[in-house]
């Protein structure tokens, strides 16, 4: 008898016609088209009055569930207590209102398939709070905030387009810094709120990166495998205090990047997996449907409500987070259907090919969708293949983004500077080769978090040589990286030449700034971001060719590389770079200017107060009508030991 008053309970809950009106006709045409991009106002918990109460109402798509329930603090995590009520129209959404339900409230959907006999809870999709992990619930939430940030916006709106700088700092919230005091803890939003924009601001940096701070249940993940795709991580704080954080960067002229990831997802059973008893939001086929390498989940871009879920997500951070730009994880994965997969484990596309169709057009889709809504934002590709026009217009054929991550520069450039300077003559074409295609997309040269973890070690200690001669490459390592054409990204700890791999469950090791040589790389660093925002010529054309000229490359028995930088406001606005990668001082070395004049060395790497041997060219340079490397005008210099110098007409 208590089964069937049960069952008769849910065909009751079934049968309800009175639907609430959160959706319209519209919502449910664009959501079944792919095309609704504000989900976060319809799906999931919202604060609303109805018939006269106050409460919240409750929305999820579970189209193959033949019950769904809301549970949670406010029902006792009663199955029977708040039934949903799937709507009229097919769309597979279910929807209740919950006048008990309040602020701060657990919460979780229990879905009963039609199918197998599953039955799970799981956390809601679109909440905008989870709580802290390890636990799973969703949080009742409203995301209320007064934002006080409209000098920020508008000038971001202003200047969209225009040549500015990009000089990144990519970091871990959890791993910056630790309170000691508290059992080493992380910071929390408002302890960052207080101590990163000063930081930022006096280290020069233009943005700040931050790893994914999209709930995930595994901190060891560094936050690459979400579940809560609409919660900043509960871990730090609540997201009105992610908001303060993100607020006070603006206030103080620093863009907020954050990393997105729509190339898979964790398989824990509370979350996005086998969400109403069917694979709703992944591939049925585990040869299009499973990672290998992350032994997780991958969205199914064919799947209009699928994309309207990604889309809607990622324009959520632009609209209700202000963020500035979104880093997309692992594009490669997701353009290649037998990316990481053996010849057997892959299905080709229609056409018999690896590339995934599906794919490709949900990237082109998401682009126009974020730079069409948010003017002034960024969007960049993690896609370390050759595939053509990442960074390209996708009415050209391009996949639409702002900017693509230089894979192939940093692993040439960290290859050859690991190399003993003797040998490195041979190796002439390794650190030049990049200008080669430099110019097919825009560029973001990157030195991340990727290149210090997993038995990798820290950048000093890919440098060969003693201490001394470590520092000297790190700081030429640099020296060349903000030279070179394209925005820069820098993961921190790098600034100051941490000398442990980075490690997630712990802080990074300020104290190595009570030594000298640490303070004054920082001091190195800091001093290269200032340099390059305030100097057009490293800025201005750092995607065009029109902005770079060899002056020498071919002098590889000295290890030495000579190039310029221009601008496009002043075509006279030139910077001139010359590089010495090796520990020879070299006297009296020649190269070819593009002008006559007084020039002078605005910057140079092995000065005494970055910790060098304090050898340059501290006099103003005459250049003399001699004829070197086919140019008119050249002057005799003084070349550092593995040092890097920055030349500008006086």
């Amino acid at each position: 008898m208590a089964k069937k008053a049960a069952a008769s309970k849910k065909d009751k809950a079934l049968m309800t016609t009175e639907h609430l009106s959160r959706f319209t006709e519209y919502d449910i045409h664009l959501f079944r088209e792919g095309k609704h991009y504000a989900l976060y106002d319809k799906l999931g918990c919202h604060k609303m009055e109805h018939n006269g109460a106050k409460g919240y109402y409750f929305a999820v798509w579970a189209p193959n569930a033949q019950y769904v329930a809301v549970v949670g603090d406010f029902n006792e995590w009663n199955k029977s207590s708040h039934a949903m009520h799937p709507r009229w129209d097919g769309s597979g959404i279910w929807e209740v209102f919950v006048p008990e339900a309040q602020q701060g409230h657990l919460y979780k959907y229990w879905i009963e398939s039609r199918y197998h006999g599953y039955r799970m809870e799981k956390s809601d999709p679109y909440a905008f709070r989870w709580e802290t992990p390890p636990n799973t619930a969703s949080v009742v939430w409203d995301l209320d905030y007064a934002w006080n940030d409209h000098a920020w916006m508008e000038k971001r709106k202003e200047t969209a387009g225009r040549p500015q700088p990009y000089l990144v700092y990519e970091m871990h919230i959890g791993s910056w810094k630790r309170v000691p005091e508290d059992g080493l803890r992380s910071l929390s939003y408002r302890e960052l709120k207080e101590q990163l924009p000063p930081y930022l601001t006096e280290m020069g940096y233009t943005h700040v990166e931050f790893m994914p701070v999209m709930e995930h249940p595994f901190y060891g993940s560094w936050g690459y495998q979400v579940t809560g795709y609409f919660a900043p991580s509960s871990r730090y704080g609540s997201p009105q205090e992610f908001m303060e954080l993100i607020e006070a960067l603006h206030q103080t002229g620093i863009g907020v990047i954050l990393d997105w990831v729509p190339s898979h997802f964790p398989a824990d059973g509370f979350g996005l997996v086998y969400f109403d008893g069917t694979h709703l939001y992944e591939h049925a086929d585990k040869r299009k449907g499973y990672h290998p390498d992350w032994q997780s989940m991958i969205f199914n871009y064919g799947r209009n409500e699928v994309k309207s879920f990604l889309i809607s997500n990622a324009l959520f951070w632009l609209d209700k987070y202000h963020a500035d730009g979104l880093r997309v994880d692992a594009v490669a994965s997701m353009l290649y259907l037998d990316y990481s997969r053996k010849h057997d484990e892959w299905l080709p596309n229609k056409y018999g090919g690896r590339e995934n169709l599906e794919a490709m057009a949900f990237l082109r889709e998401f682009n126009i969708a974020c730079y069409s809504q948010h003017t002034g934002i960024q969007t960049i590709a993690e896609e370390s293949t050759a595939w053509p026009m990442v960074s390209r217009p996708t009415y050209i054929g391009g996949l639409g983004f702002g900017m693509k991550w230089m894979m192939g520069w940093m692993h040439d450039t960290l290859d050859y500077f690991h190399l003993d300077p003797v040998f490195r003559q041979f190796h002439q074409n390794q650190i030049a080769f990049s200008i080669h295609y430099a110019f097919h997309e825009n560029f973001m040269l990157p030195l991340s978090h990727d290149e210090v973890v997993y038995g990798k070690g820290p950048l000093i200690d890919k440098m060969p040589g003693d201490e001394w001669q470590k520092f000297a490459n790190l700081r030429a390592l640099y020296g060349y990286m903000y030279a070179h054409p394209g925005a820069k990204l820098l993961f921190m700890g790098g600034e100051f030449a941490q000398t442990r791999e980075w490690n997630h469950d712990s802080s990074l090791d300020w104290h190595l700034l009570e030594l000298p040589l640490h303070r004054q790389m920082k001091h190195w660093v800091a001093t290269l971001n200032h340099l390059s925002k305030n100097e057009p010529a490293l800025y201005e054309l750092m995607f065009e060719p029109s902005g770079f000229e060899w002056i020498d490359l071919h002098d590889a028995a000295n290890s030495v590389i000579s190039f310029l930088r221009r601008g496009s406001t002043n075509a006279d606005d030139v910077v001139v770079i010359v590089c010495n990668f090796t520990p020879i001082v070299r006297e009296n070395y020649r190269i070819g200017l593009p002008y006559g004049g007084q020039w002078q060395e605005v910057l140079n790497s092995d000065g005494i107060e970055f910790g060098g041997s304090g050898i340059g060219n501290n006099e103003a340079l005459h250049a003399e009508e001699i004829d070197v490397q086919g140019r008119q005008f050249s002057v005799s210099i003084q070349l550092p030991p593995l040092g890097v110098i920055y030349l500008k007409r006086a």
